[in-house]
């Protein structure tokens, strides 16, 4: 799969900007603040319908601009693709496939792979386990329709259980049948995504180790554990057993919107005891496996968008990262830079067709 041009019209920092791009590498270069990661951010969006470091749309129009309209024209599988994504100020987002609107947005997920690796994904570490669910959320969900609608589900019954605790406290009543609706629906819901969330991992984690001894040149002992209260007892019995605690909580405390990943090196937490370039090295061998298990799922190779990558790795983790990306396992490469110099040395080296944008 290949994009191969990108308009912008009042993105970001944008008011108008073409691209036309290079069916290997495409390198945006220059100083902070010029663009570089919005319009990284930009193909992003084609993929995913939303920004990957704005969660608020209407702060990704332009100031004292009314709308935002990305475009991009992909080639996939033989066929010529054209998606657009715009939204103006008070009505809703839009995203077009060939000038037809999707219903829900969740139809389009999948539809472009790709794959961001960015100095953002430190909130990987650092934050909440909110966060790490919505990476593994966001890469099962790229290849796997159901599971997307599941969540959905899932989602949507638990605001509705968190609703009528809270109506209970309020109005200082209880209804446990009501509850049990809510309960069973919970509960199937819940136990297909913690299935598929575990058997995801089991395949996952062998991928990322590889991809980081690579990096790292087997120097460290890195894994990641998954922790769930469904290995402690089934969705239905925990809900039972926990009413109380939620009555007075006034929300739902248990169940897979409460999983977690423990990131680890040497069996310790990575937060506390891994250097800047292992918490990078970390972060990248996370992202290529995601990169490797879309590919693997979806039978496209995802687009590959590296974002300020280089930056905090010694030279030897970045030769390590080019030799990685220097051969046809991967697509097409998007690539962002402070330093033009560095960039166009680096590329040279992975022996591909190179374009280089000066913003």
């Amino acid at each position: 799969m290949i994009l191969n041009t990108l308009s912008l019209v009042n993105y970001k920092n944008f008011e108008s900007q073409d691209f036309e791009f290079d069916s290997k590498i495409n390198c945006f270069v220059g100083s902070n603040g010029v663009g570089k990661t919005n319009a990284l951010d930009a193909i992003y969006h084609l993929s995913f319908g939303k920004s990957y470091f704005n969660p608020v749309a209407t702060q990704n129009i332009k100031h004292k601009a009314d709308f935002f309209v990305v475009d991009g024209i992909f080639n996939k599988n033989d066929k010529t693709e054209k998606i657009v994504v715009s939204l103006k100020r008070g009505q809703k987002k839009m995203i077009k496939r060939n000038g037809k609107a999707y219903e829900r947005f969740s139809d389009h997920i999948g539809f472009i792979p790709s794959v961001i690796i960015s100095p953002a994904d430190h909130d990987l570490i650092i934050e909440g386990s909110d966060t790490r669910r919505k990476f593994i959320d966001s890469v099962i969900s790229q290849s796997d329709k159901p599971y997307l609608n599941t969540l959905i589900n899932y989602n949507k019954v638990l605001s509705q259980r968190n609703a009528l605790l809270k109506y209970f406290a309020l109005n200082n009543t209880f209804n446990a049948q009501t509850l049990e609706v809510y309960n069973e629906q919970l509960h199937t819901y819940g136990s297909a995504i913690f299935e598929t969330r575990d058997a995801f991992l089991k395949t996952f984690i062998p991928i990322f180790k590889a991809r980081y001894q690579v990096i790292s040149n087997n120097n460290e002992a890195i894994n990641i554990h998954y922790k769930s209260d469904l290995f402690d007892n089934d969705l239905q019995t925990l809900l039972t057993q926990n009413i109380n605690k939620d009555k007075a909580l006034q929300y739902t405390s248990v169940g897979i919107h409460k999983d977690d990943l423990n990131f680890q090196i040497d069996t310790y937490p990575i937060k506390k005891f891994g250097s800047q370039g292992q918490q990078k090295s970390f972060l990248i061998a996370l992202k290529l496996a995601q990169f490797d298990f879309v590919k693997e799922q979806s039978g496209v190779t995802p687009l590959l968008l590296l974002d300020d990558i280089f930056d905090k790795l010694d030279e030897n983790r970045v030769a390590q990262i080019i030799s990685l990306v220097d051969n046809d396992d991967f697509g097409q490469l998007f690539i962002s830079d402070t330093h033009a110099e560095r960039t166009e040395h680096i590329v040279k080296q992975i022996h591909q067709s190179y374009k280089i944008f000066k913003l």
